[in-house]
């Protein structure tokens, strides 16, 4: 029995475009959310929360769909080609609304201008006392034309200029600048005396930002055709990748006898992983991962061709009935019957011992915990790198991305002699010390990512390689699908959590708190993950070294 790669290959490509996809979707959404809609953190994170939302119940409902499609293209590949077409059109169609969506900003107000003036600019404090003055000219335009009332320009001057709370008493004039806490640019320049340090620098641009944002949603507020418009399309591009995810992973078993497809899965995996990279490359190519108001009608286009040229190619190559027969035939040769399969001796959740239970719950906890940590960052992480290190974000991806790939291998094999476990909670250990790191960076710092997101992707993957093997370590036979979805339930809660959960916290106490939370979380996945103590009982093997790469790739 050997794999026919070529096969997989072709087989893979609807895998590939899927992370091609999600990859651009998570890190270029979020910055167009926040820096040309003016959603806030936690309203852009409800909107990132949704293709997971979608996910939950989608996947698994056109995953049954296609069990019983009958077609003449076969069960899987019909839902392959309606998902594909509709998602790169609409995603290339999101081109339309952001850049009209800019071209508003430039004719209603000089937020592009002013967020221009700041880039790769030494600024002095005198540059800062003008953009200040600058900005409550704005302000005061809105207020004095109507467009705004008193009530959201106070709010405004508290969150962005003075900081000062309403409610308290204290005159402006006699405000203890050096004992209370900095809220504001009045307070950063008053404090400065003068000498502006680069922490006073990250300051001020964070309040910078946060004013290019409010200003940004009122534009977005007096005119939300555009936004609704932009909604939709997405709302299009996310329901139709959610309706070939499935049947997308399902054809692999669907055409390779059961015996070679952890190698045929370590392919699908491998081909994933590029494709993300891809994604990342293209991002970084076209000078889109460090500046606000681009123009990302290249990027989009680029993957919404390349994602129909995959979908060409696929097709093209595999013939789903053809290679499903095969593979029913080569199953009858060897003897391998699902029958078989049926009869193996399984457990049920209610069979689970105590202990056994007791293990399970812990594991899918780790899995909530060390998800909403790992996820926040992943769909933060574009808006916090160019705006508080002043860093694009793409090659601390990309770095992550390489080391994860070249670590698959290593980690296997370390978790073939200490066990998952034990290998799991190093990865903890290294992921809460990455992400706690990243806390303390500024942008004269800032090169120090690149080392810190190198362990942030072996970290990851020394987590993510043993922690679905571990769930369903602890099922048998014919219960595998039913923990696999225990552990797509609780990987994918937390994912519709943390975008707005973390975005809350940030649009409390700023960008800088991402980083803290993160650490957190994953933190508490070392207590639950310690205190398991099943799922760990047999370390399996691998036949060979690509079959390393066989795990999941959330």
């Amino acid at each position: 029995m050997k794999l026919d790669y070529k096969k997989i290959f072709f087989v893979g490509l609807a895998f590939f475009l899927i992370t091609l996809f999600w990859q651009t979707y998570d890190s270029v959404i979020t910055k167009i959310l926040i820096d040309k809609f003016g959603l806030n953190q936690t309203w852009s994170g409800v909107v990132m929360a949704l293709d997971n939302v979608f996910a939950l119940f989608l996947i698994p409902l056109f995953g049954t769909l296609s069990d019983k499609q009958t077609s003449k293209r076969g069960r899987r590949t019909p839902y392959i080609i309606v998902g594909t077409i509709l998602a790169a059109f609409a995603f290339m169609g999101l081109t339309f609304s952001d850049n009209y969506q800019v071209v508003k900003l430039e004719s209603e107000s000089t937020i592009v201008e002013q967020y221009n003036s700041i880039q790769n600019v030494e600024l002095g404090y005198n540059d800062w006392v003008d953009i200040r003055d600058d900005i409550i000219d704005q302000w005061d335009t809105l207020l004095n034309d109507g467009i705004i009332t008193q009530e959201r320009y106070d709010e405004f001057y508290v969150d962005v200029i003075d900081g000062i709370d309403t409610d308290d008493t204290t005159n402006v004039n006699d405000y203890d600048y050096e004992s209370d806490r900095l809220e504001g640019i009045n307070e950063i320049l008053t404090v400065s005396g003068g000498t502006l340090d680069s922490q006073d620098q990250a300051n001020l641009k964070e309040f910078f930002y946060l004013h290019l944002n409010q200003r940004a949603w009122i534009i977005t507020a007096q005119s939300p055709s555009t936004f609704i418009v932009f909604v939709i399309t997405l709302l299009i591009a996310l329901l139709s990748m959610a309706t070939f995810r499935s049947p997308a992973v399902a054809l692999m078993p669907d055409v390779t006898i059961k015996p070679l497809r952890s190698k045929a899965n370590a392919v699908i995996n491998l081909m994933g992983t590029f494709g993300g990279i891809i994604a990342i490359i293209i991002l970084k190519v076209y000078g889109l991962d460090l500046l606000s108001y681009v123009n990302y009608a290249p990027a989009f286009l680029t993957i919404g061709i390349l994602m129909l040229v995959l979908l060409g190619i696929f097709l093209w190559k595999v013939k789903e009935p053809k290679l499903v027969k095969e593979r029913e035939e080569l199953d009858k040769q060897l003897g391998l019957t699902e029958e078989e399969e049926a009869e193996e001796h399984h457990e049920s959740v209610e069979a689970l011992s105590r202990d056994k239970k007791r293990s399970l719950a812990l594991i899918l906890a780790s899995i909530f915990l060390w998800f909403t940590g790992y996820n926040a960052v992943t769909t933060k992480l574009s808006d916090y790198a160019p705006k508080v290190l002043d860093l694009g974000f793409a090659m601390p991806l990309l770095i992550a991305q390489g080391a994860a790939l070249i670590a698959f291998i290593p980690i296997g094999i370390l978790a073939t002699k200490i066990g998952r476990k034990k290998t799991i909670l190093i990865g903890i250990i290294m992921l809460t010390l990455c992400f706690g790191s990243v806390f303390f960076l500024t942008p004269d710092s800032a090169s120090v990512m690149y080392v810190i997101f190198a362990l942030t992707g072996i970290a990851w993957a020394t987590i993510n390689v043993n922690s679905y093997p571990m769930v369903v370590e602890l099922a048998k036979g014919s219960d595998v699908g039913k923990y696999t979805g225990y552990y797509y339930a609780f990987s994918m809660a937390a994912q519709i959590m943390t975008p707005i959960l973390s975005g809350i916290l940030m649009d409390t106490w700023g960008r800088k708190i991402l980083f803290p939370y993160a650490a957190l979380f994953v933190a508490s996945a070392f207590i639950t993950m310690f205190l398991v103590k099943h799922g760990d009982a047999k370390i399996i093997k691998k036949d060979s070294i690509i079959e390393n790469f066989d795990v999941d790739m959330d």
